[in-house]
């Protein structure tokens, strides 16, 4: 292996120089029985994170209009248990949260196809914590959702 060769394997990352290598990875989502592409596939971080945008920009709407008196350094918690009730409760009765929605995600469990609250109460739980959200696998799925046993689909 020459210089070009180690040096475009380290920036394009340890899954391409493992493609290259003859490691055959799928497409996310093949393992947990998903479609590549359309309805049901599993959603991509674009999305995702454009529907925790919305989420949250809507909370934080909320605490600012309804419990606070205008911003102040309390606003930012009321967000975030505005965040956890607003995702225990869409999430585990109807699947998405109004961000979801508008982006065409919905979460639904492997095992039944649908987010008990239960479910639904653990998988926001972790997701308010912050870091399990932001440790991946292959398929796309945050430490979260796995924990959780869910993905986040297109719909």
């Amino acid at each position: 292996m020459d210089n070009r060769q180690a040096i475009g394997s380290w920036l394009s990352g340890p899954r391409a120089a493992m493609e290259d290598a003859g490691a055959d990875f799928g497409y996310r989502g093949e393992q947990l029985g998903l479609p590549q592409e359309g309805p049901g596939s599993v959603a991509r971080a674009g999305r995702r994170l454009g529907a925790l945008a919305v989420d949250w920009g809507l909370c934080l709407l909320i605490a600012y209009g309804l419990i606070t008196d205008g911003y102040d350094p309390r606003t930012g918690n009321w967000t975030l248990l505005v965040f956890f009730v607003l995702g225990v409760l869409t999430v585990g009765t109807v699947g998405s949260t109004p961000g979801k929605r508008v982006f065409g995600l919905r979460v639904v469990a492997l095992a039944t196809g649908t987010v008990n609250p239960l479910r639904a109460l653990l998988r926001t739980v972790l997701l308010c914590l912050a870091l399990p959200a932001l440790i991946w696998d292959r398929d796309g799925r945050g430490l979260h959702d796995r924990l959780a046993g869910t993905v986040e689909v297109r719909i």
